[in-house]
């Protein structure tokens, strides 16, 4: 790819992140976590290990980002949704140190149903009007 045409998808993406909803933002970010991990996994098991710590340590930012935006008042499940990403946290430390690709197996496979949760939650919300559009919902 050329250095305009990578240019050009960096701000697509960008622009896309700036104007998400805040549950597409969130759908964003479970989808490039188990990105990551399937990423890692892959370079893990071809002995990449360099490329299966950024990939890990990638993940790692990803989950403590979303520990961070966790609101225990505002929901009930929120203290058991946080002690799941701590302990995958825990686990992909622990697999990106002992280059153990059963923890970063065993993270993506809790991480999944978690991931396929909020898409159907966002999937079953009504559509969001797009700025420059009059307020006309699309989707």
């Amino acid at each position: 790819m050329t250095l305009p045409a990578t240019r050009a998808r960096q701000q697509y993406s960008r622009d896309a992140i700036l104007s998400a909803s805040p549950i597409r933002l969130l759908t964003m970010l479970y989808d490039r976590l188990l990105l990551d991990l399937r990423r890692a996994e892959a370079a893990q098991e071809s002995g990449e290990w360099l490329t299966a710590s950024d990939n890990l340590l990638h993940a790692q930012d990803i989950v403590a980002e979303l520990t961070a935006t966790l609101r225990p008042g505002a929901w009930d499940g929120a203290d058991r949704l946080r002690g799941i990403y701590d302990y995958v946290r825990t686990a992909l430390v622990h697999a990106n140190i002992h280059r153990d690709v059963a923890r970063t197996r065993e993270a993506a496979a809790l991480l999944e149903p978690l991931r396929q949760a909020w898409h159907a939650a966002a999937a079953s919300l009504p559509a969001e009007p797009v700025a420059g559009l009059g307020g006309v919902a699309v989707g």
